[in-house]
Parts: structure tokens; sequence; C-alpha cells
């Protein structure tokens, strides 16, 4: 059965890598028979641009519709001024929300030929293999109330709510319990849970649903200390389960042992496995246009497509070998360049993992 893709650019370098993710899917379709149709979308910027809103609700039923989404990256210079409402993030946000894609999975993963790229000894980082499991639903972004007030003494505050319901911390451990299982059977719960009680009821529930794992073994980190670990012994997490703004912070921070955040997919699920499929680095407006940017990232994105809601293990290999490839080629767009590689723009890097798929 012919699987619907929504295909989603947005704004800045989102076109451009979104183009060769696409050439990936379009050659696995006329190549390796893999049963796709694709119906591109606004969002963000873009979406504002086209139809007065981040999120235009053409866009929200294309995604609906389609088995998976992939997304380029939204924001940029250009939208700041606009109300916050309708600024291009919100596109995001609501696309999550209405797709109710509450578990975001982001690895964090050292190739071989990169570890000299990142900024940490390789020593440190060499065979690193995390999985961030971030809750992408609830907490501090979505709560109510929020907003700006004038308190009592007359002066402007601004004020936001982090809440998680039972059922919100229960079934993003869940998920994060299931893959770990798939991986090396260790779960890392960030909380700071001595200072904010919502927090505490994380670690509660948490606790509880590791009872059901018995064979997975479950720790607990507040999130400043798992920041620190995360530069000083990063090899120690195999599944690092986070609320939504930890796991936001952190997946930032893990992105830039790899040596570049140009380098790392996510993976964006609901209950039943249908997936947004994205790249972590956002829209990097300071070099859209220039055909600089690393579509690794969200070719990677591709795989995790096949992997998780797809169901084209095969083919998810075959584009990860692809990549590997082209490392060992010595190509290299200039975020991951180093002295003796050849250093290609972002059609020239697609292209290489396009015939690399053979």
């Amino acid at each position: 059965m012919t699987k619907k893709i929504a295909v989603l650019p947005g704004d800045g370098i989102g076109p451009e890598i979104v183009a060769e993710a696409v050439k990936v899917l379009e050659a696995l379709r006329d190549r390796f028979g893999l049963k796709v149709e694709m119906e591109h979308g606004h969002i963000g910027g873009a979406g504002y641009d086209a139809a007065g809103h981040p999120l235009p609700d053409a866009t929200l039923a294309l995604a609906k519709a389609a088995d998976a989404v992939l997304l380029g990256a939204v924001g940029g210079p250009k939208w700041e001024a606009l109300p916050i409402a309708v600024r291009p993030e919100k596109g995001l946000l609501g696309i999550r929300k209405g797709l109710e894609l509450f578990a975001n999975l982001r690895p964090a993963q050292v190739y071989p030929q990169l570890a000299s790229a990142s900024t940490l000894k390789p020593e440190v980082v060499a065979g690193l293999d995390i999985m961030i499991v971030r809750e992408l639903t609830g907490g501090i972004y979505f709560g109510q109330p929020r907003g700006i007030r004038n308190n009592a003494q007359g002066e402007r505050e601004g004020f936001n709510t982090l809440v998680y319901s039972e059922n919100e911390i229960r079934r993003i451990a869940k998920a994060a319990f299931d893959i770990a299982m798939k991986r090396n059977r260790k779960v890392c719960s960030i909380d700071k849970a001595n200072v904010l009680e919502c927090t505490e009821l994380w670690r509660e529930i948490v606790t509880d649903v590791a009872t059901g794992y018995p064979e997975v073994e479950l720790s607990h980190m507040y999130v400043d200390n798992a920041a620190m670990q995360l530069v000083r012994n990063p090899k120690q997490f195999d599944v690092m389960l986070t609320d939504n703004m930890f796991g936001d912070i952190l997946s930032d921070e893990a992105s830039m042992l790899t040596g570049s955040i140009g380098m790392l997919p996510s993976a964006s699920l609901d209950a039943n496995g249908k997936g947004m499929y994205e790249p972590i680095h956002g829209s990097a407006p300071d070099i859209a246009g220039q055909g600089i940017a690393n579509p690794i990232a969200t070719i990677l994105s591709v795989s995790m497509m096949l992997r998780y809601t797809l169901n084209e293990a095969a083919l998810a290999d075959r584009v990860d070998a692809a990549v590997s490839k082209v490392l060992d080629q010595g190509l290299r767009t200039v975020d991951i360049w180093t002295e003796g590689c050849k250093k290609v723009g972002t059609a020239e890097m697609g292209a290489a993992i396009v015939a690399a798929l053979d």
C-alpha cells in the first residue's frame, strides 16, 4: 500500500535540506520499490506568508491525512516582529499538538569518521550512542496560565506554568522503556525533583513504570548534573528520559558531542507510530540560500521515518550505510569539515548520498 508523506520545507535552510531528503525518498521509490507519494505544504514563516498563519488549516489537514510528515525548519528574523501568537515557532508547536506527537526521539551518535570533529576529545565521544526521549506536548511550553501582567507593585512580570498529568508522564516513560529494551536496557530519567513539585511527581511515576520493565536499569539525575555529565562522561548514558524543556536544552547540548548539530535527526511520534521527522538544528537564516547547509540530519530523519513509521528497516539501513560511505569518501559540508577532507555544498552532499544508496 502506498504511504503518503506530507513535506513541509518551512523557512531558512529548510527548503534546501528538505530538497535533498526528498531526492533520497525519490531514489528509494524509483530504484528500490518504496511505495510513497509526497505532497508539499507551508508551515512557519512560509505558512504565515502564504495564509496569514504559521500553521494554515490546509497544512494541518494535509499532515493529519498523511502517514508521516517530513519537516525542514521554521523561523527567522523576517518574522520576529510578529505577535507571538503567529510567529513561525507557533506552527511547530501547533502541529505537534494537533497530531498528538508526544514522544520526541533525538539520537546523538558519533560517526567514527567524525570523532575528531567534536569539541571534546575523541576518546570521550568515540562510540557515543545516546537516545534522548523527550516529552513533547506538555510541560512549561504549553502550561496555563501564562502571559505578561502587572504585579501588585505595578511592575510588569512574565509567568509560565509547568504542569504534567500522571498520564502524560506515564506514556512518555513507557515509550522510553520500550526503546531501552531494544538498546542497552538503561534509562536515566532527568528531573529537578529537589525543587520542583511537578518533577517530584515525574520521578514517582517513572519509578512506578519501571516496575513493569525489570530488565531495564533505571537511574535518576537532576538536570543540572545531567548537563555536566553529558560533557564529562557522555558514554554513561543509553536512553535519557526528559520533560519538554529539559529535553529541548539537553538534546542541543548532546548534538555538539557529535561534531555538528547538522548531523542529528529526530522523530516525534504519536501513540500509533505515526511520526513527524525533522533535523534538530533549526532554520539557520544566516546561511540560508548559500547552498552550504548540511542535509545529513534531514536525510537521517528520513531513515528514522523508514524505521519507525513506514516499517522499512532494510531501506533505513541502506540510507544509514550511504551516509557512512560518503563520510568514508571524505566529503564534508562546512560544519563538519576538517583538514584533508573535501568541502562540498548541500546539493553535492545530497547527490553523493543518493549515489551511495546502491
